[in-house]
């Protein structure tokens, strides 16, 4: 968010918070991008707050709900509050559990394959709607041809991105893998290491399709431990994801902390796995 908004977003979140009793004289901005993440003190909550144009928070909520009843490792909501969504200023609030940090070094491998794993056998059973993760190629390929969004790539990666893209798509869809709910970006970023074991937030992102779309997401040493992960599946999943990221590192309007660098990073991903494929 920028700078203004942030003021207005962590007086949002301590005023909902102290509303429904848990005081919050303190804020400390754990993560912002389009969303801001906060850890209010002294009643030590999670909040989650976004602009109200750009929330699917009541959906992450249902979702979270769900998975949760059925025992799936995933962050809580607060329980000392209903789980509801709260509007405040132009944002919406969430409350969740804050869980301490216990693995500085972040989850083993093994540990978060076999965590998705878990997961992805409760998302099988849920009937919930969901974008398939061709969406996302898509949106990525209309930036690409927006060239006021994406202005400073160069002609010859933009055309090394738009084929990635649109080869390696239909590649996976010609596959013919079956397809699911899936948490849809489990990166180390989305995944907590805690006393209860490995532990997925940020379930906003999710959308269908094979699960190596969602292993793509994990270090490559976890792919490894997921059973009956179809390996060429994953590289070529791992070389869509690295196409898309890098798409939405060269938008303009993208507000990701260190982008250009990172931009730069995932593109020479690409054109490294590219050149492999």
């Amino acid at each position: 968010m920028r700078e203004p908004e942030v003021h207005r977003a962590v007086v949002a979140a301590r005023e909902v918070a102290a509303s429904l009793g848990l005081p919050a004289e303190e804020a400390a901005v754990l993560h912002d991008s389009n969303k801001l993440t906060l850890r209010l003190l002294p009643a030590d909550t999670l909040a989650r707050v976004a602009p109200v144009a750009d929330q699917v928070a009541r959906f992450e909520v249902g979702l979270a709900r769900r998975l949760t009843a059925a025992g799936c490792p995933v962050g809580t909501l607060d329980p000392r509050v209903a789980p509801d969504v709260h509007e405040r200023d132009g944002f919406v609030v969430t409350l969740w559990t804050y869980y301490p940090p216990v693995a500085p070094g972040g989850v083993p491998p093994a540990d978060l394959a076999r965590a998705l794993a878990v997961l992805h056998a409760g998302m099988r059973e849920l009937d919930v709607p969901a974008p398939r993760f061709t969406e996302r190629v898509a949106r990525a390929q209309h930036l690409l041809a927006d060239h006021d969004r994406t202005p400073a790539l160069a002609p010859e990666d933009r055309a090394l991105l738009q084929e990635t893209l649109g080869a390696t798509a239909e590649w996976i869809t010609a596959r013919g893998a079956p397809e699911q709910l899936l948490h849809g970006e489990p990166h180390p970023g989305n995944v907590l290491a805690t006393a209860r074991g490995p532990l997925f937030i940020d379930l906003e992102t999710c959308c269908r399709g094979p699960v190596e779309f969602d292993l793509a997401h994990t270090p490559e040493a976890a792919g490894a431990h997921y059973s009956g992960a179809d390996q060429e599946l994953l590289r070529r999943c791992r070389l869509l994801v690295s196409a898309i990221v890098a798409v939405w590192r060269w938008d303009r309007e993208d507000r990701f902390p260190d982008g250009t660098r990172l931009g730069r990073e995932w593109l020479a991903r690409v054109r490294d796995a590219a050149g492999r494929t």
